[in-house]
């Protein structure tokens, strides 16, 4: 799970973010990708205009991959307009059902 220290000079812009996120779904198990674990991290670049997200997949071969990779990246443009964003996918670490947050095991019935 990402935490963000409030101590974060980004704090606000990052807890957007994760909101914004929280919002993009993986269509088969109609669960948000925060809460599935798929999102490792992302960073902002002020001076740059930049925001970077590294995420996963459940598989590589995952069927709505390319469809929660646009997603990721689209509601990020629309919620900071002015920033680049760049995803970046990596299978290092390996997704499992560990990463799945204790909401999104209940919300799967676990």
């Amino acid at each position: 799970m990402i935490e963000i220290a409030i101590t974060d000079p980004q704090y606000q812009e990052k807890l957007l973010l994760m909101e914004i996120l929280s919002v993009v779904k993986d269509p088969e198990l109609d669960l948000n990708v925060v809460d599935l674990g798929l999102i490792y991290g992302f960073s902002f670049d002020v001076k740059e205009r930049k925001i970077s997200i590294l995420m996963t997949l459940s598989t590589p071969a995952c069927p709505a991959g390319d469809y929660i990779r646009s997603a990721v990246e689209m509601s990020a443009a629309k919620a900071f307009p002015a920033f680049t964003i760049a995803v970046e996918i990596t299978f290092n670490p390996a997704w499992s059902a560990d990463m799945i947050s204790e909401m999104g095991r209940r919300e799967l019935g676990w």
